[in-house]
């Protein structure tokens, strides 16, 4: 856990010092939702390939040169190569990183023990997001880039060389030094020692067989919902983040490392509902969980009318707690569907397909909207609208399905 801690932890302190770098250098708004969407871009166009990888090699191995990558595009960020393909080449090192972790995970622990082992995975990858996004709003904060040993080490070559403004360089480097660690941890790692048989790994057949893989999992009834309900709370949540940021900084007159703090409270959220949730929830009882997400769309829209940040803190918390209620049990029976209909390797990618695409869908259309000067509030009542409105569809679809408890009752009765 502590390698793919400090990894995702590097991942979303860059993200918030790339954001203020395009400050910087001047960037219009809606050139920040394009790092994430750069970032994204490995994830859905190299995903019929990264799930045969994440098989065929060792994932202790294939975290390494993965993280390796992204250490070189946080480097060429240091060093003056565009913004959007520094993060490219991170996003190429993170979108193979995904299915070596996940892939472990499930090859390790059992079906039963699914729900709580995914639970603390996805609670240290989004504590993970929180401290990273703290971290990066400390690492652009006016008290951190006037500090003296800030001063001091914007005289080094390495920090003297680089591209953005001195302070900032050294922010930058810190991020790197990030990377360094988790590579460090990463030789700590226990291969799993699950092999599978060797296939056919010429292009047109590995695409051949990840069309075949992810139209098997769309049919299967319990993948197929929880496969739909992850991919749009992703894609919605991708866009949630840069709303937010753009939120706090127009609409609640913060800064932007005091709107990156608004991130971090959502992320407190999802910690405490996911580490509810999955010391509560059996496997079986996952789909209870859907109503939450009704009560989260609603209250995204309802909490862009707040006064100021002291309302929007408790209000974004609340978001993030039905949040991590809500995608933790799907992420969970996702994960147990896909492990026995197919490889874990091409499960993640899957997986990662549908969510990453939905994504950069989202994304494109924010930064279209926020370039048309659409106003965020608007925005984010119609992503919160949409969540109650996909989720309420398929509440309706399955309102039939017999043996049901509510999710109360699961979380009450530990059986």
């Amino acid at each position: 856990m502590a390698t793919q801690f400090l990894s995702s932890l590097a991942d979303n302190a860059l993200l918030i010092v790339a954001i203020a770098h395009l400050q910087h250098l001047g960037s219009p708004l809606w050139w920040a939702p394009l790092l994430k969407f750069a970032f994204t871009l490995s994830y859905v166009f190299l995903a019929p390939f990264i799930g045969a990888l994440a098989d065929a090699v060792c994932k202790r191995s294939l975290m390494a040169w993965m993280n390796a990558l992204k250490l070189l595009g946080a480097l060429a960020l240091l060093y003056g190569v565009h913004p959007m393909l520094a993060f490219a080449l991170v996003g190429l090192g993170a979108s193979a990183y995904a299915p070596a972790k996940y892939g472990l995970l499930t090859e390790s622990v059992p079906p039963a023990a699914l729900v709580a082992a995914n639970g603390w995975v996805e609670s240290t990858v989004v504590l993970s997001v929180l401290l990273g996004t703290v971290l990066g709003g400390v690492l652009i904060s006016p008290l951190w880039l006037g500090s003296g040993p800030v001063g001091w080490a914007t005289t080094l070559w390495p920090v003297a060389a680089g591209a953005s403004s001195p302070a900032l360089n050294v922010s930058l480097l810190l991020v790197v030094c990030l990377y360094v660690l988790s590579s460090l941890c990463n030789l700590a790692i226990v291969p799993s020692g699950r092999s599978y048989p060797a296939r056919d790994r010429a292009p047109a057949r590995m695409l051949a067989d990840f069309r075949h893989a992810n139209a098997l999992l769309w049919r299967d009834r319990s993948g197929g919902l929880s496969l739909a309900v992850t991919t749009t709370f992703w894609g919605i949540g991708a866009m949630l983040q840069f709303a937010v940021l753009h939120w706090g900084v127009q609409v609640l007159g913060l800064s932007l490392d005091q709107a990156a703090y608004l991130q971090a409270i959502v992320a407190v959220g999802v910690v405490a509902g996911a580490v509810l949730v999955a010391s509560r929830l059996r496997l079986r009882h996952a789909t209870s969980v859907l109503p939450l997400g009704l009560l989260m769309g609603g209250l995204m829209a309802l909490s862009v009318w707040v006064p100021d940040w002291t309302w929007a803190v408790p209000s974004l918390l609340m978001v993030g707690a039905l949040g991590g209620m809500l995608v933790v049990p799907m992420n969970a029976l996702l994960q147990h569907r896909g492990h026995r209909l197919l490889t874990a390797g091409q499960s993640i990618a899957v997986q990662g397909f549908n969510e990453n695409l939905s994504v950069l869908v989202m994304l494109g259309l924010y930064a279209g909207l926020i370039a048309l000067q659409v106003p965020v509030q608007l925005v984010m009542v119609l992503a919160g609208l949409g969540l109650a409105v996909f989720i309420g569809r398929n509440l309706w679809r399955r309102r039939g399905a017999r043996g049901r408890r509510s999710l109360l009752g699961h979380l009450l009765r530990r059986d």
